[in-house]
């Protein structure tokens, strides 16, 4: 048993190293002992807190949906556009394909949410490992459809302050959010698969313009 005191910390380890595990293995590849290995840890300590495989995929998933939304929200302002909102969404749900391939994984707000990290390339592999496998796990499918409803939420809350201010033209802010969230998976998708866009400029830019005709220019 793990020191009192030291458990939302080991907790944490034990998660960053399940994602590295998965982004090196894949899903599949991904066994507790390996797992304990990257935590520096003994099996015991990881089973104590997850119990066995399946409980810790789910967590682990849990913890990389929910990252990008800590992400966000650390940098989102009361004080800016909506528009503004939106790009910070953008950069942090859809990041390029070249920068930012280096750190360890940190999916822990405990030491400040400045401190979480996922290189981008690490961020792609996991993204095609975890999503790939949901195809055919229900449980991961409801770790996914929970993570994106709350997602559109927020979405949907910068959409309906554009309309406040009259510098969005939007008349469904659920279905805008959920055709941009929609985009930006597609998107994912093809940047995982390397299926770059006809003109040969980074896909972000698909996104960025839906959100230019939703403000029509505006701030």
């Amino acid at each position: 048993m793990p020191k009192v005191g030291m458990e939302p910390m080991r907790r944490a380890d034990v998660i960053n190293a399940t994602l590295l595990c998965i982004s090196n293995h894949g899903i599949d590849g991904m066994t507790l002992e390996k797992v304990a290995e990257y935590a520096d840890c003994s099996k015991g300590v990881v089973t104590y807190y997850f119990k066995n495989k399946d409980n810790l995929i789910i967590e682990a998933f849990r913890s990389f949906l929910a990252y990008y939304g800590l992400k966000i929200n650390s940098q989102i302002e009361h004080s800016m556009t909506p528009a503004t909102m939106l790009a910070i969404t953008l950069q942090n749900i859809l990041p390029p394909y070249s920068e930012d391939t280096q750190g360890a994984i940190n999916v822990s707000d405990l030491d400040g949410v400045e401190k979480m990290h996922i290189p981008h390339e690490v961020q792609a592999k996991l993204f095609l490992h975890f999503f790939s496998k949901a195809v055919l796990d229900p449980r991961l499918q409801e770790v996914v459809a929970a993570g994106y409803k709350e997602d559109m939420k927020g979405i949907m809350k910068i959409f309906d302050y554009g309309k406040t201010l009259g510098t969005m033209k939007v008349e469904d802010s659920g279905s805008a959010a959920y055709g941009m969230l929609a985009m930006v998976v597609g998107l994912s998708f093809f940047k995982v698969a390397n299926i770059q866009p006809m003109n040969g400029e980074d896909n972000r830019y698909i996104c960025e313009d839906y959100v230019k005709r939703l403000t029509g220019g505006l701030g």
